[in-house]
């Protein structure tokens, strides 16, 4: 779909309102499903996000316009929304829920309904989190797909140090309302200590703390940064990615778009997959498959991809075995 056609199917979502399908000027069949589709992002910025949750549901035999109709919500990265979002939703009975790259708004939704199937996408544990009580069978109203690419961050640590070996002070960027923020704060440091290294934390939860935290990286002369999972920093790839080239700080994120938009390096599962399974597993669901018989999915593949133009920009040598190890060099 061409952005800009993209954009106007999106239009009324800015303002976290009900946003209507590409054929909402005609006539609906009787009895279509609706799926609830919730995210704390931007309608611009999720838009590969939502076309990969389109192309599972096509997968299962749903097209939006023609035999299902989605109602999206974005919270604009506004955590404070979500309640009021996922209320508005159940108010509408909608025939599931799907927050893909949402852990707060997956909670919410299952603290205020025990019918309605959710499905979630999430980069921790969800077991941890609360939403299922097993990956196998996750019992109840909820399921999804769990990337736990929070549990990735030593492997980022060891590619940031073979990249900059040289680098004596590592910036690990949070968002310090992310359920995971203690733990990756803990394994941060740990992870320092074990390669001798000096670590800081930096903390961001909304838009403008971005600024601030690069204020600090460069106010502490950190020599690297490592960009941590959160839907915060999909949503700001580009602003990241050119904070990281203006000041010259080689940084590694967690999905390949931040690459795209102009990061170094990135290393995990394929994101994208994992918004295009929450949509298998919506369709399911409407298909007549229970959320507690659809065992929790994990990622098979892992990617590392490296930008030569980034590490030109930021005059760094990318030693010739990373990119030999590289599933994707960008020229």
């Amino acid at each position: 779909m061409q952005r800009r056609a993209f954009m106007k199917l999106l239009g009324g979502a800015a303002a976290g309102g009900s946003v209507a399908c590409p054929l909402a000027g005609l006539a609906q069949p009787a009895g279509i499903p609706v799926i609830g589709y919730i995210t704390a992002g931007f309608p611009e910025a999720s838009q590969t996000a939502v076309a990969a949750f389109r192309e599972g549901l096509s997968q299962t035999g749903f097209v939006e316009g023609r035999n299902l109709r989605i109602e999206y919500r974005f919270a604009q990265n506004d955590r404070a929304r979500i309640p009021g979002l996922v209320a508005d939703l159940i108010r509408r009975q909608v025939t599931v829920i799907a927050t893909p790259g949402s852990v707060p708004a997956a909670i919410e939704a299952k603290a205020e309904t025990t019918t309605t199937p959710i499905v979630f996408s999430t980069a921790g544990d969800p077991i941890r989190t609360g939403l299922v009580a097993s990956l196998s069978r996750p019992g109840g109203n909820v399921t999804g797909v769990a990337s736990m690419n929070h549990e990735l961050l030593g492997k980022r640590f060891e590619l940031l140090i073979q990249a900059v070996p040289k680098a004596a002070r590592i910036a690990v960027l949070i968002n310090p309302n992310s359920e995971y923020a203690q733990q990756t704060t803990d394994e941060a440091q740990r992870l320092a200590a074990a390669f001798g290294k000096q670590v800081e934390i930096l903390g961001a939860s909304k838009d403008s703390e971005i600024d601030t935290a690069f204020a600090s990286l460069v106010e502490n002369h950190a020599d690297a940064l490592l960009v941590t999972p959160a839907t915060l920093f999909y949503n700001r790839r580009q602003q990241l990615a050119d904070l990281s080239i203006r000041h010259a700080v080689p940084a590694i994120y967690f999905e390949r778009e931040n690459v795209v938009a102009g990061g170094l390096m990135s290393y995990g599962p394929d994101e994208l997959d994992q918004y295009r399974l929450v949509g298998v597993y919506a369709g399911r669901i409407l298909n007549g498959e229970k959320p507690a018989d659809l065992p929790i999915a994990r990622p098979t593949r892992f990617e590392f991809i490296i930008s030569l133009k980034a590490a030109k920009a930021l005059g760094l040598t990318v030693p010739g075995a990373m990119l030999a190890l590289a599933d994707s060099v960008i020229e």
